[in-house]
């Protein structure tokens, strides 16, 4: 069941499920999410059932960023989520975003995260894009888990981009 806005209210005064948020983001069944710190990959990375090497990042600076082309980016939301756990979550991207040719690649937000969202996008265009740190940028979408459940404990608890 994907979660009104009122029940969302309700997350946040109680449990805390977003911190760093605006109030007039929040939709009819979700929240809109705003671009916080914008990343570069500056190497290859691998995973293999033994191995996991993540991409070197660079941070880039400034307020305004043009995605060319054929770029990829990671993107860190400014809010924070706090996820309770009989409440999981889903990203998808602002309708303008995919308007523009740009996609997003987003995970599965498990009940037990606690942190700021990461993730990737791509200008799929011929076109340049741009945008600014601070734009609403995605939609999170909170649904309800019934029955038991576990904690997420990976390792990118906190918000970590890599």
């Amino acid at each position: 069941m994907i979660l009104g806005s009122t029940e969302i209210d309700k997350l946040i005064q109680k449990k805390k499920l977003l911190e760093n948020y605006l109030e007039e983001n929040i939709e009819g069944a979700g929240v809109d999410l705003r671009v916080g710190k914008i990343f570069h990959l500056k190497s290859g990375a691998k995973l293999t059932t033994s191995e996991r090497v993540l991409p070197e990042i660079e941070e880039i600076n400034g307020r305004h960023f043009v995605l060319k082309p054929d770029h990829y980016v990671l993107i860190q939301t400014m809010e924070k989520v706090n996820m309770p756990l009989n409440i999981c979550a889903r990203m998808l991207p602002r309708s303008t975003i995919q308007r523009s040719g740009v996609y997003q690649f987003h995970a599965f937000i498990d009940p037990g995260y606690s942190g700021t969202l990461t993730f990737g996008m791509k200008n799929l265009g011929k076109f340049d894009f741009e945008f600014e740190k601070g734009t609403k940028i995605a939609q999170i979408i909170f649904e309800l888990v019934k029955g038991k459940t576990k904690a997420y404990k990976g390792k990118y608890q906190g918000g970590k981009v890599t």
